[in-house]
């Protein structure tokens, strides 16, 4: 590579660091003259990089967007930061539908990195280990994510195709509040208009074929937070069982075996706690007529009742969760899950008899 070359690629360089740079402090840092340095902007348009001369006193040059992406000069560090942050995405499914992009685009990498560089890198990938397991992608369209990422920024409404889990499709215009990446999936949280609740709904962004922005705007909810929007929707999701608990314990220490995409958490005033006369919530009594743990009188004050809600298609993992929080709880429904309990706590007696 020629002197000149490296000089105009080292010009690029600098013009990516962003900002104007004038064409005195541009000469320093390459050690040419002012004229030298037009010639090498002459040489940048020339292969097409878009780069914007500024008038005025404290004007120069600066890269400007392009149509396309222009030579992109980067350091060691940053070029590995580059290539693992893909292959980190790739591994969390947090890819577009052309998951291909993802694997070519850090296969360039690689094969451009300086030998030294891409030895230690390949030595990295070849012994580090990982405790979460890929997740298989359900990627959305590119133009679908970044289209709804532009209407969400601009609060613009959107009329989307979308397929929900039964195959049904529908057509329909929702106000989009956020995007939130979620255990390998993209969801959009959005005001769907058109509903009788007037409440917000999660869409996969997997499920939406098309989209098309429409004229108009809105206003988010102050404060409204789509992370938890989207885990207490999904917590939602119809399934084949209702579960509904009420588990003696700090909502801190039920949301280390039950988190927020899973169920959802209500904290019981404590006059409903000691009331044994009606459990809340209609659930219903114990079956074996024993006093309800709730209506202890004596309970910790800082170790209250919490109502969990659940909506599950099997239930025979809830005992074990229940087992592994070890604090007192009371099955309001279904009533099968009961005897999966006591099942579970035969077993466990056998076990710890041998």
């Amino acid at each position: 590579m020629t002197t000149s070359t490296t000089r105009v690629l080292a010009l690029l360089e600098i013009l990516q660091g962003g900002g104007i740079r004038t064409v005195p402090d541009l000469a320093a840092l390459l050690d040419v003259d002012e004229r030298t340095v037009r010639r090498y902007v002459g040489h940048l348009l020339d292969l097409g990089v878009p780069v914007d001369s500024v008038r005025g006193r404290y004007g120069g040059y600066r890269l400007a967007p392009g149509y396309r992406m222009p030579p992109l000069m980067l350091t060691d560090e940053e070029a590995l930061a580059v290539v693992l942050g893909l292959l980190a995405a790739q591994r969390a499914g947090l890819v577009t539908a052309s998951a291909a992009a993802a694997e070519s685009a850090a296969a360039k990498l690689r094969r451009v990195l300086p030998k030294a560089l891409a030895r230690r890198l390949e030595a990295l990938l070849d012994t580090a280990g990982f405790t979460a397991r890929p997740r298989p992608a359900a990627a959305p369209e590119a133009e679908v994510l970044l289209g709804l990422a532009e209407a969400t920024l601009h609060q613009r409404p959107v009329e989307i195709a979308y397929t929900d889990r039964t195959g049904r499709g529908s057509e329909r215009t929702v106000l989009p509040y956020g995007l939130v990446a979620h255990s390998g999936r993209w969801y959009l949280t959005a005001a769907d208009p058109a509903a009788a609740d007037g409440d917000t709904r999660t869409f996969r962004l997997d499920r939406i074929t098309a989209m098309t922005v429409r004229s108009g705007s809105f206003a988010v909810p102050a404060a409204f937070d789509p992370v938890a929007d989207v885990l207490e929707g999904l917590a939602r999701t119809p399934w084949t069982h209702e579960v509904s608990l009420r588990i003696r314990g700090s909502a801190e220490h039920v949301r280390s075996r039950l988190p927020p995409g899973i169920a959802t958490l209500s904290a019981i005033p404590a006059t409903a706690a000691v009331d044994g006369t009606s459990p809340p919530d209609g659930g219903e009594a114990p079956p074996d007529g024993s006093a309800d743990p709730a209506a202890d009188p004596a309970a910790d004050p800082h170790n209250g009742w919490v109502r969990v809600r659940m909506r599950a298609e099997r239930l025979d993992w809830i005992p074990p969760v229940l087992a592994a929080l070890d604090c007192p709880f009371v099955i309001e429904r279904p009533a099968e899950l009961r005897d999966l309990v006591q099942a579970l706590a035969r077993r466990l007696a056998e076990y710890g008899a041998r």
